[in-house]
Order: structure tokens, then sequence, then C-alpha cells
């Protein structure tokens, strides 16, 4: 199966961090193609991959002759084409409540946070890294708050986002944990989001996608 896929990724990207870490879990160990973000005005601008993935993002997940871009249809396609271990529960509410979390986190922080919005407010406003180390800092508080009072107020959250089983909401809840800590954010600030990092990066396909043990780290 190893052979059969190809990850373009980057080892600092949230959102290769989250393929990686649902590759991980499926037991599925691709081609790796490192695009790095920054070298040479960035590769993922290079024509090359821009006719792979024309919105110049990573990651894309190549397989069986199909190209795969945006980390949570590709977590979609995994779980679908790989059923075990599931990375959504079996029942629709279920379903819909790690749907929920993984998106509070994908749609809503995410975005305003990564590289080309950072790169966009230092060009633009003629700022400096540390203003948008502010804006992210920001962001992040606000989502994680409203995550915090989720996760802790609910019966349903376990060890994991939802029960005692890794799932597609830790699948992107861990990777912006590490971009919060990057902006110098204390994770322990929100205890329960804490809590959930904890026991997921002792779980190995969560450690193993860290970008500190990716080929490509600096």
């Amino acid at each position: 199966m190893s052979s059969e896929f190809a990850l373009y990724g980057y080892f600092r990207s949230s959102a290769a961090f989250r393929a990686r870490i649902a590759l991980n879990l499926k037991g599925i160990e691709p081609e790796l193609r490192f695009i790095h973000l920054l070298r040479n005005g960035g590769e993922q601008h290079t024509p090359e991959y821009k006719a792979l993935n024309p919105q110049e993002l990573i990651p894309a997940l190549v397989h069986d002759g199909h190209t795969i871009t945006q980390s949570l249809a590709i977590i979609e396609y995994l779980n679908e084409i790989v059923p075990e271990p599931p990375l959504l529960p079996k029942d629709a509410y279920g379903r819909a409540r790690c749907r929920e979390l993984a998106y509070a986190v994908a749609c809503d922080i995410h975005p305003v946070n990564n590289l080309r919005v950072g790169q966009y407010i230092k060009r633009t406003f003629k700022t400096q890294d540390e203003d948008v180390f502010s804006w992210q800092r920001h962001w992040i508080t606000v989502g994680f708050d409203a995550l915090e009072k989720t996760l802790a107020s609910s019966p349903d959250t376990g060890k994991f986002c939802h029960g005692d089983t890794p799932t597609i909401a830790d699948i992107c809840l861990i990777p912006q944990a590490a971009n919060a800590r990057r902006v110098k954010l204390e994770i322990n600030a929100w205890p329960a989001i804490a809590r959930i990092e904890a026991h997921a990066l002792a779980h190995p396909a969560f450690d193993a996608a860290l970008p500190k043990n990716q080929p490509d780290a600096e």
C-alpha cells in the first residue's frame, strides 16, 4: 500500500501535519515529497506544483492516479478507503460533533493564521514578525477559548475530543496546539485542550507526525 500513496507536504504546515496523523493512524506509509513553503519564494508557487494543485497550498495526496487536496478531504478519503480504525464515530450525532470540532479549527482558526495571511499582513501593512504573531495569538485565543468551553462541558469528551479514541477532531486540534506553542501561547491556559494534547502525543501516530520528526525538519 505504501507505494500507492504520495504526500506533498512541509514539516511545519499544520494542514500537512493533519494528513500525516491520518495516514499514520491508518497504517499507510506514503512516499513523502517535500514542498518548502519559504525557499525561493515558496516552492508551492512553482509551475510544477501549481499544475498539481492550482490553489498552491499543501498538502496534496496522490493515490491511484488521483490528486486530493484540502486536508479534511484527504482525511475523509482515507477514512473511506481504509475503514479501520475509524476516524469518525458510528452514530450521526457523534460524527457531527467531531466534524464541528474539526471545522472550528480548520475553518475558523487556521485560515486566518496561516503563512499566506501572515505574509500578506507584513507586505501590505509594513509590519514585523511580532505583529503577525500578535495577530495569530489573538485568533488562536478566541478559537481555543470557545473550544475549551465546548470540550470541558461535554460528557462526550473523553481522553480524546470525542470518547477515548482519536477522531478527525483530534487530528485537527493537535497541529493547531503546535501552532499555538510556536507563537508562544501557553497551552495550559486551556486545561481540557492541554489534557487531550498530552494524551494524543503519547500515541505513536501523533508523535511520528510531529514537525520535529519529519525528514525535512529544519
